[in-house]
């Protein structure tokens, strides 16, 4: 089970032109963008990663806004874990649960969700806060990454995971989000 305290949110490569054609690019904001306030309103950490950004562009609005300070790294590889400065922050934290968002699905959240499944860490895919240009590759990769160990769930269940508790404090400004 998903757990705050075990957990860090890794937002991957929305960036640039490849971000404005994405499948679904409405529903995937919508979702990036509450999986971001939520994990800032539940203390849970978050990094970030932009591939090759002087070509790509940095991080699109509004998330680069709302990220804030929050860790980014500029990388070459394709998955987020061949990253040194990545994967040296990512272990400092040390967290054994990891909530991958962004894009593409078929290629950096999939090498990355591997990699991760391989150090053992427990993946859990945001299936609707991932995307790809082409939706057959979204779910592909959602059906591999599922086959070779990670959890595959919406949004609003990782929320409600995190929170775990209605009778918390932070569960009014959740239920914020969700609506």
């Amino acid at each position: 089970m998903l757990n705050r305290d075990d957990a860090i949110l890794i937002f991957i490569d929305v960036q640039g032109r490849l971000h404005e054609i994405v499948y679904e690019k409405d529903g995937l904001d919508t979702n990036l963008g509450k999986l971001i306030q939520a994990a800032q309103l539940l203390e849970v950490p978050i990094i970030g990663t932009e591939q090759i950004p002087e070509k790509l562009g940095p991080t699109s609005e509004p998330f680069k806004s709302m990220l804030g300070d929050v860790p980014m790294f500029g990388k070459t590889t394709f998955s987020c874990c061949g990253d040194e400065g990545f994967s040296s922050a990512f272990q400092s934290l040390e967290k054994k649960q990891a909530i991958l968002i962004g894009i593409e699905t078929h290629v950096c959240v999939y090498q990355t969700a591997i990699d991760l499944l391989e150090q053992g860490i427990l993946v859990f895919v945001a299936a609707d806060a991932v995307s790809s240009r082409a939706a057959e590759n979204k779910a592909l990769a959602l059906e591999a990454m599922k086959q070779a160990g990670a959890v595959i769930l919406p949004t609003e269940s990782i929320l409600m995971a995190l929170q775990r508790d209605a009778a918390e404090p932070t569960f009014r400004e959740l239920l914020k989000l969700i609506k």
